[in-house]
């Protein structure tokens, strides 16, 4: 097994990607510890670095070799944020996972509703928020379109204004584990695979330090991933688009020929070919480009690589310490004789 045979076996894993995430992680560590103990079950934080390159591997070693409970996997380079999510699935061990990211704009408290949505039977517990104090108008108004938009062309509904913090019960977990698709869209495929969902809300808070990893262009292309792995209408609008650019050279043949019948004056050879050209080729090339995205995943899934190797592990398949063994020796004439009392 992977995770290690120091302590209780968590029965809550708490998984946290991180790329670059120095600033923070000290205080993310206290604040999930802290809401963690107040639950008072057996947990784990595993922390998935994402090929960080400023002090984040170092400053995880030295948080594990203060607390056993604090476990890590290194990837061996910058995978991205979902498949670091996927890591941190594989290793965590927990009946139930939460997902959340380092920054501290989801709140570690929340955790404690969470669980206990749980315990009452909910599978899937996410976030909404109703308030994202600290990100631009822009960054705000594009995540409400982006949600409205996706559940528009998608056959899955996902929840408006929910990110990736959630908790996950462990059928749940690996029902995800069972989905080998590369390119992965962790709100869509945890919709998709269904199971009793409930929403916690919160107000999302501004980072607590560092700057966000999400720039415009990698934020572009998680929308791209979300729609084109969940719908296939973008394939339906390439064939849209050729019927109206079609509908619009013919539209436009018949003004021409109807403006030179009526008023004499007839549009130039070289007219006609640059509208026909024009309509008709944008409208070829952007279809070419939206087959080229799928058929590009396509190509990628065939080939099934791995998605991500891991560089090293902390905190799995450890051995016990000594002072560990003999804590385990005085427990072990209690637990022979809770498991046979005396008659």
């Amino acid at each position: 097994m992977r995770f290690g045979s120091f302590g209780p076996k968590p029965e809550i894993s708490v998984v946290v990607p991180c790329f670059n995430e120095d600033a923070v992680l000290p205080e993310t560590t206290r604040r999930l510890i802290v809401s963690l103990e107040v639950i008072g079950r057996p947990f784990e934080i595993i922390y998935v670095d994402d090929g960080s390159r400023d002090n984040t591997a170092r400053l995880l070693t030295e948080l594990h070799g203060s607390d056993p409970r604090i476990r890590v996997v290194r990837l061996s380079r910058n995978f991205g944020h979902q498949v670091a999510i996927s890591a941190g699935l594989e290793y965590a061990r927990g009946a139930a996972v939460v997902l959340i990211d380092a920054d501290l704009q989801d709140p570690p408290e929340v955790i404690c509703e969470m669980v206990d949505l749980w315990k009452q039977g909910c599978d899937v517990v996410y976030g909404t928020r109703q308030n994202r104090e600290g990100e631009t108008a822009f960054k705000t108004l594009t995540a409400k379109l982006f949600y409205r938009f996706i559940n528009r062309l998608s056959d899955v509904a996902i929840p408006l204004d929910s990110g990736d913090f959630r908790l996950l019960d462990r059928k749940v977990v690996d029902a995800l584990l069972s989905m080998p698709e590369c390119d992965r869209f962790m709100r869509g495929m945890v919709s998709w695979v269904g199971f009793r969902q409930e929403s916690v809300a919160y107000d999302r808070a501004p980072r607590h330090a560092g700057d966000s990893k999400y720039t415009l262009w990698r934020m572009a292309r998680f929308a791209v991933d979300g729609i084109l792995s969940f719908s296939i209408a973008p394939l339906r609008l390439a064939t849209a688009i050729g019927v109206a650019s079609s509908a619009l050279a013919l539209l436009g043949a018949v003004t021409a020929a109807g403006f030179g019948l009526i008023n004499g004056q007839w549009m130039a050879p070289w007219g006609w070919v640059v509208l026909v050209v024009l309509l008709l080729g944008g409208a070829q090339l952007l279809c070419l480009g939206i087959l080229g995205e799928y058929l590009g995943r396509t190509y990628s899934e065939n080939k099934r690589r791995p998605l991500y190797f891991v560089r090293e592990t902390l905190g799995f398949d450890e051995p016990l310490t000594p002072r560990a063994e003999s804590l385990l020796a005085e427990l072990e004439p209690k637990v022979r004789a809770s498991l046979h009392p005396a008659d």
